[in-house]
């Protein structure tokens, strides 16, 4: 994806995690979608320490709100994992 693709998308996912936040709280589901959007927008363009710690915080919200088990939850570890090593 081109730079000036994943800047449209950081906008966009920025802007839905902000309208997430206001609508429905900052732990409903759609929001945390949105902020593991970013992060991965984020590492996209090698912003990996900003990517990280965004995605440290959506899987710690995952598992608060949606439990250990559950895939979306699993699918934010496994990028902390990989981003971290």
């Amino acid at each position: 994806m081109s730079q000036s693709r994943l800047e449209e998308a950081e906008k966009l996912f920025i802007q839905a995690m902000k309208s997430f936040i206001t609508k429905v709280g900052a732990d409903h589901p759609d929001t945390l979608t949105s902020m593991a959007n970013l992060a991965l927008t984020w590492e996209r363009q090698g912003r990996r320490v900003d990517a990280l710690a965004l995605m440290r915080d959506c899987a710690q919200a995952r598992q608060r709100v949606l439990r250990a088990e559950h895939p979306d939850t699993l699918s934010s570890l496994a990028m902390v994992v990989k981003w971290s090593s």
